[in-house]
């Protein structure tokens, strides 16, 4: 009985033999807990995850990688990709009354329909919109439009972009970029493939306006958008200073999109400085900005030939030594006096005591007795590539100027390793010479010209009353100031600019470089559109724009078919 009446009553004391079982089940679950104990380490949920990321092999299907690395990231939660939505046909009125229409036609206007939350939701629900190439489908661009982008969604970006070959734009529009993300943004564009090349960033507006770090030397991109960014004067200094200083240029950007900001005159003087020794920009706007008549004259300025300020001058001094410095160390001792005789006769600017110096050491140093057979001819080579850089023009690009003084040194290499084929002629150099100049100026325009063009400064200039003035810059081609607050004392400083470039382009034939300004447009500013000053600027403009070039001989095929 009293084993009896202990069982029922041995609920208080039940956890005796419970602590020995559970001891007992203690024992043997610590045992399978050291085994398993890597794994309980981790937390269930976010700890798990980091490492799927990396193990993942991205498939270059932006949709299926998108999607596993936000799952494995730990995102419930995250926008789709879908195909960038095409324009909708014209509206035709006996189709929008038929009674059946097709099941596209029903996601398209169930997706806009008032009557279903839910639709309407999806419909405004965030998404990665693609465009794809028609033949294999693959990722062209990508559109991101309205939804805040994060560091998380960033990182998820490095991992699943770089495997895109075909991809060619990002366009970023209102998605609360930071200072910091754009910073994340931007190391993660090396990463993808060599074809992308334009980015868009439109309607993300930063404190710190560090928009420029686009614009850095490395940066490999060819198309910025910034419209609608708030961009004030500091932050198109920032930007100006991207596009070139004394000592840097940006050499890939080729347009640069800066409409519907807050840009006024201080900001347009500091893009024209950016434009002073920038040579690889063709296509700018400003449009839609506060820019009056000071900011329109210095952009005007830069466009036509101004004047060198005295560090300029004194950067130009130096290059040109250093060129010719490294002309003489490449070239034999014998071209080498006849290079700096035709260097110190060009350049004015050169300091003859350093040239002599430099002249007497390299006779020292190099011994004369093992001058080539060929001493006529590099001498005459110099001196014409010099001559003939001389005498190309005021409103030379570098692309012209400089190659053609490599181009003699290199002609004087090539003769040194093949003599032997030419070993009777001892005076004429242009005598079967001119097949191996322009090869080797082809292979120069191929090879050397990226590192040959080092800085506009090296272009021929002219000397006027003491003062130094460069031919401006002719390589802008399409130049937009609609809408911003310009009179017609800022038309008066555009109407000389297109006069000394149509005149230029006369002097000149298109195939000797750039022409300057194919497209000005100044319309909707603060002076009347039958202002005679504006008149003359379009008059003068409009056999320059090439769109106005095809539309007669668009006329003139048609008319000429029927």
């Amino acid at each position: 009985m009293s084993g009896e009446a202990s069982a029922p009553g041995a609920s208080p004391r039940a956890p005796r033999p419970g602590t020995q079982k559970s001891s007992s089940s203690v024992t043997k679950k610590g045992d399978r807990g050291a085994k398993e104990k890597p794994a309980t380490v981790l937390q269930p949920v976010g700890e798990e995850e980091p490492k799927n990321p990396e193990e993942y092999q991205c498939t270059g299907v932006l949709e299926t990688d998108f999607a596993e690395l936000c799952t494995r990231s730990g995102y419930t939660d995250f926008p789709k990709v879908v195909p960038r939505p095409r324009p909708h046909p014209a509206f035709v009125p006996s189709a929008s009354m038929s009674e059946k229409p097709t099941l596209d036609d029903q996601r398209l206007s169930g997706s806009c329909s008032l009557n279903s939350l839910e639709s309407k939701y999806v419909f405004f629900r965030p998404t990665i919109q693609v465009e794809l190439e028609p033949e294999d489908k693959s990722v062209k661009e990508i559109y991101i439009r309205g939804w805040k982008v994060e560091e998380r969604i960033l990182g998820v970006f490095s991992k699943c972009l770089p495997p895109l070959s075909q991809l060619q734009a990002i366009n970023l529009w209102k998605v609360g970029l930071t200072d910091k993300t754009l910073t994340t943004f931007i190391a993660l564009l090396p990463l993808c493939t060599s074809t992308l090349r334009k980015v868009s960033l439109e309607g993300n507006p930063l404190p710190e306006q560090s928009y420029h770090k686009l614009m850095a030397l490395d940066s490999t991109i060819s198309h910025l958008s910034l419209r609608n960014n708030d961009i004030d004067d500091h932050g198109a200094q920032l930007l100006g200073q991207a596009l070139s200083t004394l000592h840097s240029c940006n050499r890939t950007l080729v347009s640069l999109n800066l409409g519907f900001n807050h840009i006024g005159d201080a900001g347009a003087g500091y893009i024209a400085d950016g434009l002073r020794l920038n040579r690889a920009l063709l296509w700018l706007s400003l449009a839609h900005n506060r820019i009056k008549d000071q900011g329109a004259l210095k952009l005007a300025e830069v466009l036509r030939p101004f004047e060198l300020t005295h560090t300029e001058v004194v950067e130009r001094r130096r290059l040109l030594l250093e060129k010719g410095s490294q002309e003489r160390s490449r070239s034999p001792s014998s071209s080498r006096h006849g290079d700096c005789k035709a260097e110190r006769e060009k350049n004015p600017l050169m300091g003859v005591s350093n040239a002599a110096l430099a002249e007497r050491s390299d006779r020292d140093r190099m011994p004369t007795a093992k001058t080539p057979r060929g001493l006529g001819k590099k001498k005459e080579k110099s001196g014409d590539g010099v001559k003939k850089e001389e005498k190309s023009g005021s409103g030379q690009s570098p692309t012209q100027g400089t190659p053609k003084k490599e181009d003699a040194t290199k002609a004087g290499k090539g003769k040194v390793t093949i003599p032997e084929q030419k070993p009777s002629k001892g005076k004429g150099p242009k005598t079967g010479n001119k097949e191996k100049r322009s090869f080797l100026l082809e292979s120069e325009q191929l090879v050397a010209e990226p590192s040959e063009v080092v800085s506009p400064l090296l272009e021929p200039v002219e000397h006027r009353e003491g003062k130094v003035f460069m031919p401006g810059n002719k390589v802008l081609l399409h130049l937009n100031l609609i809408r911003n607050r310009i009179t017609e004392v800022g038309l008066e400083g555009f109407l000389a600019t297109v006069q000394h470039q149509a005149q230029f382009s006369k002097s000149k034939s298109a195939a000797k470089g750039p022409v300057g300004l194919l497209c000005l447009s100044l319309a909707k500013n603060c002076f009347s559109p039958q202002c005679p000053t504006y008149t003359m600027i379009q008059e003068l403009m409009l056999p320059r724009d090439p769109i106005s070039k095809a539309k007669p001989r668009e006329e003139e095929t048609t008319a000429s078919s029927t």
